[in-house]
């Protein structure tokens, strides 16, 4: 036998050997593969959309703990302007919202025809106001500039809160949303600025003071205690200022949704609600 065959039958032996060392077989001889049983992964959750103006949230972990035995998990959706959740809450791309208090639904309802309803009571966010100037509300002076929200019922909310500070007076015809026409007494001259209710905080160094909403108040790291003058809350379901849970006419039976106002409307909730914002918000519901 030549050289060359030698090799070639010490290479060919020294490959079976190796093949066998690693358990292979020959292409042709091999077994099939028997098929894993696929693992039972676990049901995925059912998600709501939720529609929130402002990134401080943490009440939701809570609802998001209670609604784990359930299977249901409640997602944040981001909004900047008070404008936007309705309006994606009424065209379906959200589940619900809970950004709002019951006078400006009503009010978008009136305007824009939206067919939404009440899923359940929420929070009081009392609504403040702010300097870095004055430290009270009987400091401001003449001709000062006022920062409020330009949305129509919170610049009423506003102009009601200077008139119980004894700063101005609205006509009482004009209800809990009194306009810029309705201040009937101005005798400080005051000057108001009015821009989306996002960006009050922002101009507390422009003006005498600023009105910010709850969860601007929050999301900017003002206080209750840092607030020169502060709405008095007025307890009670008729108090047109408490926040709720909004959802389609139609889903207002939903099981799902029912799930998470009652995990909401938990005495879990209310204290971590009391714990995380230390009276920026208040829950508004018995529990």
């Amino acid at each position: 036998m030549d050289k060359k065959k030698l090799l070639t039958l010490g290479l060919t032996a020294a490959l079976t050997l190796s093949l066998a060392a690693c358990g292979g077989k020959p292409a042709e001889s091999a077994a099939p593969a028997e098929s894993a049983a696929p693992a039972e992964s676990a049901a995925a959750a059912t998600v709501v959309k939720v529609g929130v103006v402002g990134a401080n949230n943490g009440q939701w972990d809570t609802v998001n703990e209670l609604l784990a035995k359930d299977n249901i998990k409640c997602e944040m959706v981001e909004f900047s302007e008070y404008k936007l959740p309705n309006e994606a809450l009424n065209a379906g791309e959200i589940d619900m919202n809970a950004f709002q208090h019951k006078a400006y639904l009503n009010k978008e309802i009136a305007d824009l025809g939206y067919d939404i309803s009440v899923l359940g009571d929420t929070i009081i966010a009392p609504l403040s106001l702010y300097s870095d100037k004055i430290t009270s509300a009987e400091e401001i002076k003449e001709g000062d500039k006022i920062a409020v929200p330009s949305d129509p019922t919170n610049e009423g909310r506003c102009f009601k809160i200077l008139e119980s500070a004894g700063l101005i007076k609205v006509d009482p015809a004009a209800g809990y949303t009194p306009e810029l026409k309705d201040i009937t007494d101005n005798p400080l001259k005051l000057e108001f600025v009015e821009v989306e209710a996002a960006n009050t905080a922002s101009l507390i160094p422009d003006v005498a003071a600023a009105f910010v909403n709850g969860a601007h108040a929050v999301d900017n790291g003002l206080k209750l205690e840092d607030a020169i003058y502060t709405e008095r809350v007025e307890p009670g379901s008729d108090n047109p200022y408490i926040n709720i849970l909004a959802v389609r006419t139609a889903d207002l039976d939903n099981e799902v949704y029912q799930k998470v106002l009652a995990a909401y409307q938990s005495a879990e909730t209310a204290a971590a609600i009391e714990e995380i914002f230390q009276g920026t918000y208040i829950p508004a519901f018995a529990y």
